[in-house]
């Protein structure tokens, strides 16, 4: 059984360079990129617009022709769908923009990739917009067909200060998507720390079995070990489990990760981490990896992790825990609203509360951290109104990104749909608006509206006071910032020196180009065994010999010349 596991989830599509067929000629990533302007003032030269432009809007309307990726936190309400809804509406009224989408498809089972590298290997004609969400080697690939613009110059012309304020709060994420003549991609920026990890326990299965929550690793075994073992759901059934965990995707994923239990050896499997001496070492290869899959196989073994958590991606762990069949789950701070609320639906009196991370045998702890930016923005070099998007992305900056009291976003996006004014007091509790809570920043183009990075854990740190608002994007903040909430972020601040983040965000190397996919897919097939006592744990340490034999040496050298590079600028 776990050899169809192991099939089925740890051996995910691998679509080869033969269906990126294109008539292209690619672009050779640049060694040390000198990223766009980083002048935040406002626009003065270069201001032009390709149609009738009047107070702040396209008159007649333009249409702008995008695609999408549905994840699963977009929903819609009202019979509206991605293409026809409160943002598409808003967008035509406020901004004289038509969007149109080409498709769309969901981000589940890598379905809008697969749809993507279609479309590229079909040479079909792109839309005027495309934006990615994450997958930086997917916007690399689509820069590398030729179909897209060198936005740098329109990022200087357009952008606005805003706008370009929130990207240099971390000028390296122009890096991914810098060549020698420009950049390609335009960073879409994230909040600072938002899906870095905390953990989630049960706390009424605490209490009714008399333990306290887990500082260490040896402390949490004991702790999942009564999970499993001393019926905390007090069904007279052996049903539940200690931790839920998605293996399908990655073992670092974002909900229901075990990026954690790798911090606590010391290093972050996945990703390219930077080493005490300055150098960059891939995290899947170093000592510290081999114990946390011991500890991994060992969970499975004894039922604390479900042993189909292979073939679960995060939606479907995430279920584990909220149906209340699981005492532990490590994700985000914003778990707490969506999905994890759900618990509470699902199963009455059960309760949960973030805690800290456990630390490993040497007093380490650490976790995955996300960039400051969630992916990019590509621009046809055919497109009609190029300079349109950023019309549509300076207003979502300057009145969404941080709201003044008057914003039209002063709330949330769209009262009736985010929020709703109870009493003449604004709410975001889902049972209070009508129809209940969807959110309409997820059908905008960049997926988020509009983010500045530092912002958000700003304005929590604040909230957790518990001194009230200081500024209309903290009375925004406070809406969805419920006690939950406010306390898993106070976790997570607490946390922020020990996250690790990718350390190598340049295109791919030479090498990687053509050996990344194979070396992938053995780490992958390797730690799927081990993890499923398919093969000993020593088996690692041949792994991380042909891994080194077989381009991985030669890659751990080109990318530590692009990140040596780096910082001498």
């Amino acid at each position: 059984m776990t050899q169809m596991f192991i099939k089925k989830a740890f051996v995910p599509l691998l679509l080869t360079s033969a269906l990126l067929t294109v008539t292209a000629c690619t672009k050779e990533p640049v060694a040390a990129p000198k990223v766009p302007s980083t002048d935040t003032t406002a626009p003065t030269t270069g201001i032009k617009y390709t149609a009738p432009f009047k107070d702040g809007r396209y008159d007649p309307p333009i249409t702008l022709t995008t695609i999408n990726q549905i994840s699963a936190s977009t929903t819609f309400k009202n019979g509206e769908t991605m293409e026809n809804n409160v943002h598409t509406k808003w967008a035509k009224e406020r901004l004289g923009i038509n969007l149109k989408y080409n498709w769309t498809a969901p981000a589940a089972n890598k379905a809008f990739e697969t749809r993507l590298r279609l479309a590229l290997s079909a040479n079909e004609d792109m839309p005027d917009v495309v934006a990615i969400a994450g997958n930086t080697a997917l916007a690399n690939d689509l820069i590398d067909s030729g179909k897209f613009m060198e936005v740098g110059k329109m990022w200087e012309q357009y952008a606005s200060p805003l706008y370009k304020k929130a990207v240099n709060e971390d000028p390296s994420m122009w890096y991914p998507f810098m060549r020698k003549d420009g950049a390609y991609g335009i960073p879409i920026p994230e909040y600072s720390m938002n899906d870095d990890t905390v953990f989630y326990i049960r706390e009424d299965w605490l209490e009714k079995l008399n333990i306290k929550a887990p500082t260490t690793i040896d402390e949490m075994e004991k702790v999942m070990d009564a999970f499993v073992n001393q019926d905390p759901d007090g069904n007279g059934k052996k049903d539940t489990y200690g931790m839920a965990a998605a293996f399908r995707d990655s073992l670092v994923s974002t909900q229901a990760t075990a990026g954690w239990l790798f911090g606590a050896y010391g290093t972050m499997a996945e990703i390219w981490n930077e080493k005490p001496d300055g150098t960059l070492a891939y995290g899947s290869v170093q000592p510290g990896v081999k114990p946390a899959l011991g500890k991994l196989r060992d969970w499975v073994d004894k039922g604390y992790i479900h042993k189909e958590a292979a073939l679960m991606d995060e939606t479907k762990a995430a279920a584990l825990f909220t149906s209340g069949r699981a005492g532990i789950i490590a994700g985000p701070h914003w778990m707490t609203l969506f999905p994890l609320a759900d618990l509470m639906k699902n199963v009455p009196g059960a309760k949960f509360k973030a805690y800290t991370l456990p630390k490993g045998p040497d007093g380490k702890q650490g976790r995955k951290g996300n960039l400051n930016f969630s992916g990019s923005v590509l621009i046809n070099k055919n497109a009609k109104n190029p300079e349109a998007f950023f019309v549509y992305q300076n207003y979502l900056f300057e009145n969404f990104a941080f709201p003044g009291k008057d914003s039209e976003f002063k709330y949330q996006f769209a009262e009736g749909y985010d929020y709703a004014i109870v009493d003449g007091k604004p709410t975001a509790d889902t049972t209070k608006i009508p129809g209940g809570r969807v959110i309409p920043q997820k059908y905008t183009i960049a997926f988020e509206g509009a983010r500045i990075p530092s912002t958000q854990m700003e304005a929590y740190a604040n909230l957790a006071k518990g001194n009230g608002p200081t500024n209309q994007f903290e009375v925004r903040s406070s809406l969805i910032a419920d006690a939950p909430r406010l306390q898993a972020a106070t976790i997570n601040l607490a946390l922020k020196d020990i996250s690790y983040r990718e350390k190598y965000t340049a295109p791919p190397t030479k090498t990687m180009k053509s050996r990344w996919d194979n070396l992938k897919q053995q780490e992958k097939d390797t730690f799927a065994k081990i993890i499923y006592g398919e093969v000993p744990l020593d088996e690692f340490d041949n792994f991380v010999k042909t891994w080194e034999s077989s381009g991985g040496n030669t890659i751990t050298g080109e990318v530590n010349e692009w990140y040596q590079s780096v910082k001498k600028k």
